[in-house]
């Protein structure tokens, strides 16, 4: 069987054995623009410069700092599939069921969508609510962005993600408990 060559670093001057993958440009993913080997030194160096977030918007930073970031619409079955994987397959249509929510507990119509545009589960409780409600409302509130009106569209998306959960029975019922 025949070895592979080793590659040279792909470092400009460099001659020491290339054996570290690394993306071309931290622009584009390596396995889309192609991939670089580099040695020990000089993928530390590329790495101790490498910005996921170069070049983006703020809207397309925001955007890949979602919650739902990882998720995309499966076209084919039309039914949410994780980007990454899921080997358990919870998110197909062979996976096992999901399991009701507990009487009382996020169980109204639209709570889920609520929870989702203040990146909560259906475990969170009405502190956490709370919590995410005021950082959120902080994050996108035009005081706290220099005067800029254009996230109002997610700030009004978590006022009514916060009206409709509080007057929701599951944030009755743990918010009146001590």
């Amino acid at each position: 069987m025949e070895q592979a060559q080793p590659q040279v670093c792909a470092w400009p001057g460099c001659d020491a054995c290339g054996e570290f993958r690394a993306p071309r440009s931290n622009k584009v993913p390596g396995n889309v623009g192609g991939w670089q080997f580099l040695c020990l030194e000089h993928v530390r160096a590329f790495n101790a410069g490498y910005n996921f977030f170069d070049g983006m918007s703020v809207d397309e930073i925001h955007a890949a700092q979602s919650p739902m970031a990882g998720w995309v619409q499966d076209m084919v079955r039309g039914k949410p599939a994780f980007t990454i994987g899921d080997p358990h397959e919870l998110f197909t249509a062979s996976g096992p069921a999901k399991p009701r929510p507990a009487p009382g507990r996020w169980a109204a119509p639209g709570d889920a969508k609520a929870l989702n545009a203040l990146g909560l589960d259906r475990d969170a409780t009405p502190a956490d609510v709370r919590r995410a409600y005021r950082g959120l409302v902080r994050r996108y509130h035009p005081d706290s962005n220099g005067g800029d009106r254009s996230l109002e569209g997610k700030l009004q998306a978590v006022v009514n993600a916060f009206t409709h959960l509080k007057s929701a029975a599951g944030y009755k019922m743990e918010s009146n408990q001590t």
